[in-house]
């Protein structure tokens, strides 16, 4: 006898439905009379052989080859081939198996008005189900496209099961298991539709592996008991399946109907709804889902994110969740839940704007709320534990470029007995001109912004060593031009042509956050010739640098500096006197990156112009055996137009005129080595004592004012060689190192090549 259904069950409207679609195949076994019986032996249905309906019993086997047409198939204890087939029926179940097997391929398998696929067992025979293997198959039916019974089980592989009708489900479960693996399943109501076994109270069991399930109408899944017949479905949803429900729910469970959801490398999109008196335990591991879990007040909801897992959406009421291994739920409302674990999970407050309240009854773990706030307005997302809290937390929260209009504290995170701690990511909050820490008071439980910790912000350093850097990279743009004169010596002071290429690093350190590293490297060309009979000799000069700056903690700094200028230099051979003038116009391309507190970049750029001047007066004094001395004086000034400019984050920058006056008085000494063939190298060293005099430059960042100061002394040393090769090449190398109290040099170096014409 085929299995029932228990008398004693009250059915609803929905579940006389259910009743019949189930019971259906049962009831039309009369109807089989006129069908081929075939008993307990093997037949096979070719292509072209006569169109009929057909009843297999007691271990009989039916192989329907390639070609072959068949009306409805009805199998008990037998064995069902179809391969590259058809079968198709109008009011009677397609194929109908009952403790049988079938492997189905490449076929089509149809019923214009009942259900396509039926997998029933024998009542009160365990183990008494159907196995049924699709491939590369379509399965389809105005009831329904498949129904599986109790102990019964379907493999689908890159198959389509459609159940067309309005009321219809793709799949019917009763008990059974379901593996789809790259297939589809439709339904005009509900795309599976799952419901406790009558006779074992087992609930179905759903593997979907890169399969698409959607009810045009309702949900993508359903899970539906009653409180005499609960059931807990087992849901396995894999490698980029897609659950699409036409009322926008991708799982639903009702009257005290269970679901243990497991979802891995899948993005779903869609709601969950937990009835009342239903259960939803939802594992995410290396999956994403988007919308919302919505319970009714008598259900309940377990919900865990693993392995860099991302839910977005609400989570109203949920039981219990947990947030494990760089895992992220994205909040889309204000939340209230009951157990909050995090163990390396995130918690996201909506996107930067949306200012969300979340309410935890218990906080443990460790993990990082992600939040932001508007500090112009002093409001901002809010973490509330009303119960118990422990563990040690991290705040990420949005920085900002604007100021906060009031000195007053921000609250971010209260917990009522004080028992978790709470940190900001990297210690500091930028906020606009400055950062800001996090303190906790009364006894722990409250969680502010303080004002009184501020310190320079990575945005406003950016924008001083920007201001102030012009200087040291003219400067270094310089040192290359004053490094000729060696050369000069050499050929009398001959007309000719010159290159150089240099490179040098500055530290510096201006106070009040104007600390920086500066790497220079740059090539200088340019020609010059005698001035009719004089001693003098002119020239013009062009050159590129770029200078790239470190500020720490991320934040750097890049000037691009292009310029051309003019020298003169006059060289009086029988007295040594020599004097050296350079003007020079640069064109200073300036950009920052700035790394905030919560990860985010921050970039500005502006151009802005320098001119500079420099004189060296100085004597050149031979000694004996080609020995020499050289005193000299110089001084430099140079002036940087001031630019206002703007930050992508909204930080302001004013800069005012940039100043430097520079002062020097040094001695180079050395000696000339005849090599050769009219040939001389002339190596020496140089020791000098610099002032800066100029002082209080000034910028404003978000009306804040700073004054950058370079002045102050430092000491140069030096060494390198000039090389006469020929009467018409000579060469050049040097190296500087210098100390002091705003501005070292740890090294400094140019080399270049002359050629007189």
């Amino acid at each position: 006898m085929f299995k029932g259904v228990n008398k004693d069950f009250k059915y609803s409207r929905l579940f006389s439905a259910i009743k019949f679609l189930s019971v259906a195949p049962f009831s039309l076994v009369g109807g089989y009379a006129m069908a081929g019986l075939i008993d307990g032996r093997e037949e096979t249905i070719s292509a072209g052989d006569m169109l009929d309906r057909y009843e297999l019993r007691n271990g009989a086997t039916l192989n329907v080859l390639e070609g072959a047409y068949t009306l409805d198939i009805q199998a008990r204890g037998s064995t069902l081939n179809i391969t590259g087939a058809g079968v198709s029926s109008n009011a009677q179940t397609a194929i109908a198996l009952y403790g049988s097997s079938a492997n189905i391929a490449n076929s089509t398998v149809s019923s214009r008005d009942a259900t396509g696929l039926v997998l029933g067992n024998f009542m009160g025979v365990p183990n008494s189900g159907s196995t049924v293997s699709v491939h590369n198959s379509t399965i389809s039916g105005g009831a329904g496209g498949a129904f599986i019974g109790a102990e019964s089980e379907l493999l689908l592989s890159g198959s389509r099961v459609t159940g067309t009708g309005a009321s219809s489900h793709g799949v019917q479960m009763m008990g059974g298991r379901l593996t789809a693996i790259n297939s589809t399943i439709t339904g005009g109501a509900n795309g599976i539709f799952m419901s406790p076994d009558f006779e074992t109270d087992n609930g179905s069991a759903l593997l979907l592996d890169g399969t698409r399930v959607e009810g045009l109408t309702g949900a993508a899944l359903k899970v539906f008991a009653t409180s005499t017949t609960p059931t807990t479905a087992e849901i396995d949803v894999r490698n980029g399946s897609t659950l699409v429900g036409g009322n926008g729910n991708m799982l639903e469970l009702e009257n005290g109907a269970n679901a243990n959801m497991r979802v891995s490398n899948t993005a779903l999109t869609g709601n969950i709804q937990v009835g009342s008196a239903s259960t939803l335990d939802l594992t995410l591991n290396g999956a994403s889902m988007t919308g919302d879990i919505v319970k009714d007040a008598n259900g309940t909801a377990h919900v865990a994110l693993n392995n860099g897992s991302m839910l977005t959406g609400r989570m109203d009421n949920a039981d219990t969740v947990a947030i494990n291994s760089n895992a992220l739920w994205v909040m889309t409302d204000h939340q209230s839940i009951g157990d909050l674990t995090l163990g390396g999970g995130n918690v996201q407050f909506g996107t930067p704007g949306e200012f969300y309240q979340l309410d935890v009854e218990n906080l443990k773990g460790s993990g990082t709320f992600i939040m932001t706030a508007d500090f112009a307005n002093l409001h901002g997302d809010f973490l509330n534990v009303t119960g118990t809290s422990e563990g040690s937390h991290k705040l990420l929260i949005s920085s900002s470029g604007a100021d906060p209009l009031s000195g007053d504290r921000l609250l971010v995170a209260r917990t009522a007995d004080g028992g978790a701690n709470f940190s900001l990511v990297g210690d500091w909050l930028d906020v606009g001109t400055y950062s800001y820490q996090l303190i906790g008071d009364n006894d722990n439980k409250d969680w502010h912004l303080d004002p009184s910790t501020k310190v320079i912000s990575p945005g406003t350093r950016s924008v001083l060593a920007l201001a102030n850097v012009a200087p040291t990279v003219m400067y270094g743009e310089m040192s290359s031009l004053r490094s000729r004169m060696g050369e000069l010596r050499f050929n009398g002071g001959q007309s000719g042509g010159w290159m150089r290429t240099y490179g040098n690093k500055h530290k510096v350190d201006a106070g009040k956050g104007g600390a920086y590293d500066q790497n220079q490297q740059g090539l200088s060309l340019g020609a010059d010739g005698r001035v009719g009979d004089s001693q003098w000799l002119a020239g013009v000069m062009a050159g590129y640098s770029k200078s790239d700056l470190s500020l720490g903690r991320g934040t750097t700094g890049m000037v691009n500096s292009t310029y051309i200028g003019g020298y003169a230099t006059w060289l009086d051979a029988q007295s040594g006197y020599y004097f050296d003038g350079v003007a020079k116009l640069n064109s200073l391309h300036n950009k920052s990156s700035v790394a905030l507190s919560d990860g985010r970049k921050a970039k500005g750029a502006y151009k802005d112009l320098g001119t500079s001047v420099s004189g060296e007066f100085g004597r050149h004094i031979k000694l004996d055996n080609d020995y020499f001395v050289e005193p000299a004086v110089q001084v430099t000034a140079m002036a940087i137009q001031g630019r206002d400019y703007k930050l992508d984050n909204g930080m302001k920058a004013e800069n005012g005129r940039t100043l430097s006056l520079l002062g020097k008085a040094g001695v180079t000494g050395g000696r000339n080595f005849d090599i050769g063939d009219g040939r001389v190298a002339q190596p020496y060293i140089r020791g000098a004592f610099v002032q800066e005099f100029a002082k209080n430059n000034k910028v404003q960042v978000n009306d804040n004012t700073f004054h950058n100061d370079l002045s102050g002394s430092r000491v140069e040393l030096g060494t390198g060689v000039a090389v006469s090769v020929s009467d018409k090449w000579q060469v050049h190398a040097d190296l500087d190192f210098s100390k002091g109290q705003k501005i070292d040099q740890p090294w400094g170096a140019n080399v270049g090549v002359r050629y007189s014409w």
